[in-house]
């Protein structure tokens, strides 16, 4: 993408404003692949990026589905080629990548937390916009883009209201909210903590967040439904169990994630038919909360 239409203001330390050139920010006489922006404290680390990459990476069933569910609703929401596009929380780049394939003439940013993860993307992906920013403090101007997309970042952030407000701010009038949280705040355990989650999601009070910000609800359904029996017992069992060594809990975590990852096709064959499902009828629990949600006007 050789244009950016959205106006980012300086990053601090700047006193010009920066150029996107197709590859990278022009910022004075240097040139940046990331344009970085003041953070505050987060559920999100480095460490996180790397445990993810290694043991979950972007072929898991869940995830691949979750990807597919939030391309299907940029279609229903977002009609036509083009429009502005942000995804938060990018971390590996799987849906940017899903993303510049089903939308070539849209302009198409990625914002994380972490340099890491974002350095590293840079170097495959060398035509988007990435930035590094804490979304509470969000430095995108009013009212700058057509759709963002948050898949599992909500529960990573404290003031997670805050956050959702900031996402009703750069929101173009009709714009659409496509947010992924994991579902039932009653099963948050070990897992949860490792992950460096704040909190666990159940729909109603979810939802009455995000009207609360502004917004519509124009779709809310549920991912995971049918695997979501076996989950609830797992992470029941994880809450009666006795504290466990850091060491152990990380073990858990990664084989919790491997074990996802070798489900391989009959997971996504479950996981085409709950798709499939969700256009028909409201899915009522699952592992995770969707929701879909739309700025007035």
């Amino acid at each position: 993408m050789s244009t950016l239409s959205v106006a980012l203001p300086s990053p601090p330390g700047a006193t010009e404003l920066p150029v996107w050139t197709g590859s990278g920010f022009r910022l004075g006489g240097t040139s940046r692949r990331v344009l970085a922006f003041d953070l505050g404290e987060s559920g999100w680390s480095e460490q996180l990026f790397e445990l993810h990459q290694e043991h979950a990476g972007g072929g898991q069933f869940i995830d691949v589905a979750s990807r597919r569910h939030a391309l299907l609703e940029l279609d229903r929401w977002l009609p036509g080629p083009g429009g502005v596009i942000l995804e938060i929380g990018c971390s590996g780049g799987y849906f940017l990548r899903d993303l510049a394939a089903a939308r070539p003439s849209a302009e198409i940013i990625g914002a994380d937390f972490t340099m890491g993860a974002l350095e590293q993307l840079g170097r495959s992906l060398a035509d988007i916009p990435l930035l590094q920013f804490d979304l509470t403090r969000c430095p995108l101007p009013d009212a700058s883009v057509d759709a963002v997309v948050l898949l599992n970042v909500l529960e990573h952030i404290e003031r997670d209201d805050d956050a959702v407000a900031q996402l009703h701010r750069i929101l173009r009038p009709g714009g659409v909210m496509i947010a992924e949280v994991p579902a039932g705040s009653t099963l948050f355990d070990v897992y949860d903590q490792h992950l460096m989650h704040f909190r666990r999601y159940d729909m109603a009070p979810f939802r009455a967040m995000i009207e609360g910000a502004g917004f519509e609800i124009v779709l809310q359904s549920h991912l995971g439904f049918w695997v979501f029996p076996p989950f609830w017992l797992t992470k029941k069992l994880n809450r009666l169990r006795p504290p466990a060594t850091e060491a152990k809990i990380e073990q858990f975590v990664e084989g919790s994630m491997a074990a996802t990852r070798r489900a391989g096709g009959i997971g996504h064959a479950v996981m085409r038919l709950e798709a499939w499902l969700r256009r028909f009828a409201y899915l009522p629990f699952g592992i995770r909360c969707l929701v879909t949600a739309r700025k007035h006007g």
